[in-house]
């Protein structure tokens, strides 16, 4: 039996890192035009006009890379009965007593609720931005919706920015979770202590 076993692919990796500097741009942008403090960003995109006319596409460009994660693993992060019993015991998974744990699938309950905000977020950012996209269609609507649009927007990427860092927290604080999305493989050790019903689904060759 092998030791190690492959969590995700290359197409896997490279779909979440798209999105992770596709997320970089347009979240640095999009704080370069939110206040004036932050204009400064601005610099980085070649100055006030680009960074205006790059914003957008930088989103739709994180939002379609987005889809390609939701499209893979969306069937992964569906909410299940255990996952209930997983959050009510949140004193044990802070504490890092997984052994009290409902056993875990290829995603635990708080990776399911981060991914299902984070598709919430990027529509969100998605339909308000088509809105407030001045160049090809805000002429569409009335300056109330534009305005609601854009107070809808920019709780959206507080939110989707909130959510990020916990995720990035939480890659960092599971040792060998960063590891297992830059190489691809995790310790079967990593995967019982973690993730033992993925674990069992995949030596059973049911794991993706």
């Amino acid at each position: 039996m092998k030791r190690d076993i492959q969590r995700y692919t290359a197409n896997e990796r490279s779909n979440h890192w798209m999105v992770a500097l596709f997320f970089i741009l347009a979240g640095l942008s999009g704080l370069a035009l939110f206040h004036p403090a932050l204009f400064w960003l601005s610099y980085l995109f070649g100055g006030g006009p680009w960074t205006r006319i790059l914003h957008p596409f930088l989103g739709l460009a994180m939002f379609v890379f987005f889809l390609g994660l939701v499209i893979r693993f969306a069937s992964h992060n569906l909410l299940e009965k255990s996952d209930v019993q997983w959050l009510k015991q949140w004193r044990d998974v802070v504490a890092n007593r997984e052994e009290k744990l409902p056993e875990v699938g290829r995603y635990n309950a708080g990776q399911k609720l981060l991914f299902w905000t984070l598709l919430l977020c990027m529509l969100a950012l998605l339909v308000t931005g088509i809105v407030i996209w001045r160049q090809y269609f805000s002429a569409w609507f009335g300056i109330g919706v534009i305005r609601l649009s854009v107070l809808l927007h920019a709780f959206a990427a507080f939110v989707l920015i909130c959510s990020i860092l916990v995720h990035i927290y939480a890659g960092i604080w599971v040792k060998g979770s960063m590891g297992a999305m830059l190489y691809g493989w995790v310790s079967r050790a990593w995967a019982r202590k973690h993730h033992g019903a993925w674990l069992k689904s995949v030596d059973k060759g049911k794991g993706h």
